[in-house]
């Protein structure tokens, strides 16, 4: 755990960011270790497979991160305001809450893949590869939420080297059974999705134990209580961050019908490229992440000139960061590509993606850290209505247009479009300010019932 409400604030978050984004370059990596074995081992058809298949997985990634971002403001500010009492409950909680709702997910994905996929317009050679890989990912996702869950609350108590640690396992056990599975046992993509289940099991598992072990805020020997006070005061935090990423998941999945009409090999280049970009924009997502906890306990500390101190901090490393990834990408584009797919029409249209999207990742990098502050103060429906506004009055639409004048190129211009406009809107709202008094209290729960409780662990 640790304490970002005292000493050097720079530091603090860089410390605090630099485990998430190794850990997220471990995660992003053995995703890319499964487009890159069935894209070379397979063929391009395949790597279609899983990229039709990512928007369907990112609404997934949406709804755990919207389950678990109340937990992790509250867990914060309870943290920083000493508030153990509650901070313990909270975690009970959301133990059991993302449990139920892996479940009921798990199910409804079954039922659905069939019918997502169709209305995706999913190229007819690409379709029973995509729905094998979705249906395997679907079982294993109490294992993913699992996993989340536990993230989300280290984040909000300081740690983020834990989840580290669990990320490095996995990935190893991954990319071992992605060849395992796909070059020597000949399973195609189903092997992919197999491996990447099997190892974000044992992910969980180990975490589970050794967090058992070693703190006795996680023991499994503590008495289980669903705080329906505290869940609310989650979901009313949670909810609209939720709402907000499953947008970004449908307008991905719009997205994603307009290029499939474009056919399998633009598929296949966009799957690239966007496997690409999620490297791309991942250090300023993990600072994000950051700001979000550090802004979440100095709220609940009362310390808004260090707020202030941390979001500039925040935001020149993220810049200087998102300019040197920009240089590297637009310099060797083509070769990034290649290591997917050496098919001349993959490569060509990768690389017209990662040549007009890649100039404004600095604009995606200053969005997150502004929605990052306004998610640490628990005021998440500000962010939801800018992204509602970003992808289905600006990227979706335009994108649908443009593609109609310039063919591949339009589609892509839409996506910087909408990262401008979602830039201006946060941080427009961040000056306004009113995301200052959102601190989260908890007067709702009696103290008596608190002790009363506490006494069971």
């Amino acid at each position: 755990m640790q304490d970002m409400t005292e000493g050097g604030i720079g530091s603090k978050i860089f410390n605090f960011t630099l485990p998430l984004l190794l850990g997220n370059i471990f995660q992003q990596l053995y995703n890319m270790v499964d487009s890159i074995v069935v894209g070379q081992f397979i063929g391009k058809e395949a790597i279609a497979a899983v990229g039709v298949s990512f928007p369907i997985m990112f609404l997934l990634i949406a709804l755990t991160m919207g389950a678990t971002m109340g937990t992790t403001v509250l867990v914060a500010q309870f943290f920083g305001a000493k508030n153990f009492q509650a901070l313990k409950r909270t975690i009970s909680t959301a133990y059991i809450f993302l449990f139920v709702t892996s479940i009921v997910v798990m199910v409804l994905g079954f039922v659905l893949t069939t019918s997502i996929l169709k209305l995706l317009g999913t190229p007819a050679d690409v379709f029973n590869n995509a729905k094998t890989y979705m249906l395997i990912i679907f079982a294993g996702l109490p294992f993913l939420f699992g996993y989340n869950s536990l993230s989300a609350i280290l984040r909000g108590l300081g740690d983020s080297k834990t989840p580290l640690y669990l990320l490095i396992i996995s990935t190893i056990i991954n990319i071992f059974l992605d060849l395992l599975f796909v070059i020597t046992f000949k399973l195609g993509v189903g092997g992919a999705a197999f491996a990447t289940i099997i190892a974000q099991g044992i992910s969980f598992v180990l975490g589970i134990y050794f967090l058992n072990k070693r703190n006795e805020l996680f023991s499994l020997k503590n008495r289980f209580v669903f705080d329906w006070d505290i869940f609310k005061k989650s979901l009313s935090i949670g909810l609209p961050s939720g709402v907000q990423q499953v947008m970004v998941s449908v307008g991905m999945m719009l997205l994603m019908s307009i290029v499939n009409r474009f056919g399998t090999e633009v598929l296949a280049a966009y799957t690239a490229a966007t496997r690409i970009e999620s490297f791309a924009t991942m250090p300023a997502m993990n600072f994000s992440m950051a700001i979000s906890t550090f802004v979440g306990q100095n709220l609940g500390a009362k310390k808004h000139e260090r707020i202030k101190k941390g979001v500039r901090s925040t935001l020149l490393m993220t810049l200087v960061i998102s300019f040197v990834i920009s240089f590297f990408i637009l310099t060797f584009p083509e070769f990034l590509i290649s290591l997917f797919n050496r098919d001349s029409r993959v490569i060509s249209v990768g690389k017209e993606y990662l040549r007009i999207v890649g100039f404004f990742y600095f604009t995606f990098a200053i969005m997150f850290v502004f929605n990052g502050v306004l998610r640490g103060a628990g005021d998440t429906i500000v962010p939801m209505l800018a992204t509602v506004f970003s992808q289905f009055v600006l990227r979706v639409p335009i994108s649908a247009y443009l593609s109609g004048i310039w063919g591949t190129k339009g589609i892509w211009w839409g996506i910087p479009i909408a990262w401008w406009s979602g830039m201006i809107f946060s941080f427009v709202y961040y000056k306004i300010g009113n995301w200052k008094n959102k601190v989260i209290r908890l007067e709702e729960v009696k103290k008596e019932e608190v002790l009363e409780e506490l006494e069971k662990f």
